[in-house]
């Protein structure tokens, strides 16, 4: 969805937002324009103002400019201090002298405000739109889907293949899809979700055959079995004993090698032998996209499960 209004740091390094902040003449433009801009914030002050580098001037956030609240929330001190040292959006207000120097006044509520108001108001379930994840939290991760305005990605809603903390699939800052779950237009909440961009349980399992080895990633250990991920949207159950019988030692999130015994769409099972393990060093694995957010803006309905299974699991936007 092609929009004005990206997630912060985005803008930062294009070419009009260079230009813009080569002088004090582009901020001057950018100023009569409304144009919005993005720098970093350099320090926050003891009257809480964030201290911003324009390059060529100086930028001030006033307290009550720094962020939109909805409707009953409050503004708290920990919201602005942690914008410290992160690129944030803004709109240029006005210039006022400080002592012998010139400062450039900014408010990033302002294009926070008309973030909601003019794009977020006008999406629907499963659209889906450029998001960046700023927080990790255990029952979800919390991603900038404009201007710095928040959107809760809960856990259940990352991937299909069960994960025990966000950092298992997912990093802060990073750039990513996803698509708009539901919407509480009385409390302007925007929930979304990721697992239907992918792939099905076919899509998935088309990238393995019965007989090879290949990596994976511990999830959980059962009673009955070890589930291994071998993508975001699928995952494999081992049995707990190896060959003569002798028990598996694994942990969760270790890395595995595992041998795929069979794969059987019917019952949407795939059953692994895991032949060694370690614990894992590695960044999560990367994400693919089985729909193009580029070529595909919006879907009404997901099914994971194949025609073939007697489970249906499905999305209905």
């Amino acid at each position: 969805m092609t929009t004005r209004f990206k997630p912060e740091g985005t803008l930062y390094k294009t070419k009009e937002n260079k230009e813009a902040l080569k002088n004090p003449q582009g901020l001057e433009h950018a100023c009569r324009t409304g144009q919005i801009l993005e720098a970093p914030v350099l320090l926050c002050d003891s009257e809480m103002r964030l201290h911003v580098d324009l390059g060529c001037m100086r930028g001030i956030i006033e307290r009550s400019e720094a962020l939109y609240c909805r409707p009953g929330e409050t503004l708290k001190d920990i919201a602005i201090i942690t914008r410290v040292g992160k690129t944030v959006a803004f709109r240029i207000l006005g210039f006022q002298e400080e002592g012998n120097e010139r400062v450039a006044m900014l408010s990033r509520r302002a294009v926070q405000e008309e973030c909601v108001s003019e794009f977020l108001a006008s999406l629907f379930p499963g659209d889906i739109i450029p998001a960046r994840v700023t927080h990790l939290e255990n029952y979800g991760a919390f991603v900038d889907v404009g201007c710095g305005v928040s959107s809760l990605l809960s856990i259940d809603c990352i991937s299909v293949s069960r994960i025990s903390h966000p950092r298992d699939r997912l990093v802060s800052g990073m750039p990513l899809h996803v698509i708009i779950k539901s919407i509480d237009k009385e409390l302007s909440r925007i929930f979304v979700t990721l697992k239907e961009l992918l792939g099905t349980w076919e899509e998935n399992a088309a990238s393995f055959e019965p007989g090879q080895t290949v990596v994976g990633r511990v999830r959980s250990i059962e009673s009955y079995g070890i589930f291994v991920e071998l993508a975001p949207n699928l995952a494999g159950l081992a049995e707990l004993r190896g060959s003569g019988n002798t028990p598996i030692r694994c942990a969760v999130n270790d890395t595995a090698a595992v041998f795929i015994k069979s794969i059987l769409p019917e019952r949407m099972k795939v059953k692994l032998v895991i032949i060694d393990s370690y614990p894992s060093t590695e960044e999560p694995m990367p994400l693919r996209y089985y729909i193009d957010p580029e070529k595909t803006r919006h879907i009404d309905y997901w099914e994971y499960s194949p025609a073939c299974s007697t489970r249906l699991v499905e999305t209905v936007f």
